[in-house]
């Protein structure tokens, strides 16, 4: 069975050490909820297991692979608290790029996963006129076609309405009954099954 292995991390950020000796382990399945306050190191254990930052010590495998590796980064989805959209480009185009970094389906299934988080007719407006909401709907209907095993999810439900934060936990508990897993950070509660909870 693939399992995420964090064994021993350490992590310090200037003269600030944020967690050290951290280990744990995941299986598919699961979910787990990052908690601490503002400062306390979730986005920075996040980037880590993202394979994007190193930590001062230990390491993070999936499935006996090394995060950095290409065949670790082709299991994550990292979605940043940002949106990270080109406001040049309109919704279909920023979508198809953050699909192509993650190694995802693209074509009809972009168009559809718009649709799905309420966007079709948005599909040829540019970022740069959305709104702080639409903008993270972008972002978060490359969940729909991402084939990655691993999300790794920053404060997803930030800028999302109630029918938002539903369909999103939907599309976790969806991902995760059909083998995969999930990390995330967020400050609002959750009814999300299978939630571990993991304090920093």
């Amino acid at each position: 069975m693939s399992r995420l292995i964090v064994n021993d991390l350490s992590c310090q950020r200037g003269y600030n050490e944020l967690f050290s000796n951290l280990s744990f382990e995941l299986s598919p399945g699961e979910i787990l909820r990052i908690s601490g306050a503002n400062g306390s190191g979730k986005t920075s254990l996040l980037r880590i297991i993202a394979g994007i930052s190193s930590g001062e010590s230990g390491n993070v495998t999936f499935n006996n692979n090394p995060a950095g590796s290409i065949a670790y980064q082709s299991d994550i989805f990292y979605l940043g608290h940002l949106p990270a959209l080109s406001p040049e480009l309109h919704c279909k185009e920023n979508l198809d790029y953050l699909t192509q970094l993650n190694g995802s389906n693209t074509g009809l299934l972009v168009d559809e996963a718009l649709a799905n988080v309420g966007l079709k007719h948005y599909k040829y407006e540019y970022a740069a006129n959305l709104s702080a909401g639409q903008k993270r709907r972008v972002v978060l209907a490359a969940l729909f076609v991402t084939q990655a095993k691993i999300w790794l999810l920053d404060e997803p439900f930030t800028a999302l309405d109630a029918d938002g934060i539903k369909s999103l936990e939907n599309q976790i508990t969806g991902h995760c009954e059909n083998g995969g897993l999930c990390i995330l950070t967020t400050h609002q509660d959750s009814k999300l099954p299978n939630l571990r909870m993991l304090a920093l």
